[in-house]
């Protein structure tokens, strides 16, 4: 039988793991990457494939991936996309998963990173897409009125993030408030905004970002603006 994303979110070695690399990411002053997160990656990156009529077998599995993505952060923020990919294969392949599909689900982990990352997959590229679209103030950790942090700042000033799969476009729609700018949020988001544009390309679709109705990146070769 095939495993599932219900059978991977009660395995107990992933359930730590999930756990404890959001702890140390907290200790870090990172944003939430706990169970809020990496539900919203899984869901969103099903979506994607979803929406783009994928094999429902290959939902399952961006489900999984992204159930899963972040666990190597338990190691350290560097290369925690490879260091997850490393801890997982032994745990899926000890709960029977299919070896090849033990493959998808850490070739994906490991390439989602902006720093060594590639889309080298349509799981791998819905993955992408669904962790650099999760910037939203429910992400944030400090209890302050006003975060200082520019990232705690730009998550903050996020009051709605939606993303949408339709006419052969992913489009990632902010809206933020005077907490921080589109600028602001270019000057750490850039780079995230670059791949998702390379894992669109890569499902075969357009890339088109806004920020309070700005679209910001020129994502069809046919459009002039």
């Amino acid at each position: 039988m095939a495993i599932t994303l219900e059978d991977v979110q009660k395995n107990e070695k992933i359930k730590v793991l999930v756990e404890h690399a959001n702890k140390v990411l907290e200790v870090m002053g990172y944003t939430d990457h706990g169970p809020r997160h990496v539900g919203y990656v899984s869901r969103k990156a099903g979506e994607v494939l979803e929406n783009l009529c994928k094999d429902q077998r290959r939902v399952e599995l961006a489900k999984i991936t992204g159930w899963v993505h972040d666990v190597g952060n338990m190691i350290n923020r560097k290369h925690h996309g490879l260091n997850g990919a490393a801890l997982l294969f032994p745990i899926l392949d000890e709960m029977g998963m299919d070896i090849a599909e033990v493959c998808e689900v850490c070739s994906a982990v490991g390439s989602h990173e902006e720093e060594t990352g590639l889309p080298i997959s349509d799981i791998s590229a819905a993955l992408i897409i669904a962790d650099k679209v999760d910037a939203h103030r429910a992400r944030v950790r400090s209890k302050e009125f006003l975060p200082t942090d520019i990232h705690d700042r730009v998550n903050y000033s996020i009051q709605s993030t939606k993303l949408t799969v339709k006419e052969g476009t992913i489009a990632m729609d902010y809206t933020m408030n005077s907490g921080a700018s589109p600028m602001d949020f270019l000057s750490i988001y850039l780079t995230r905004m670059q791949m998702c544009e390379k894992s669109a390309r890569f499902l075969g679709c357009n890339f088109a970002l806004h920020i309070n109705g700005v679209k910001l990146n020129r994502w069809d070769e046919t459009d002039g603006v």
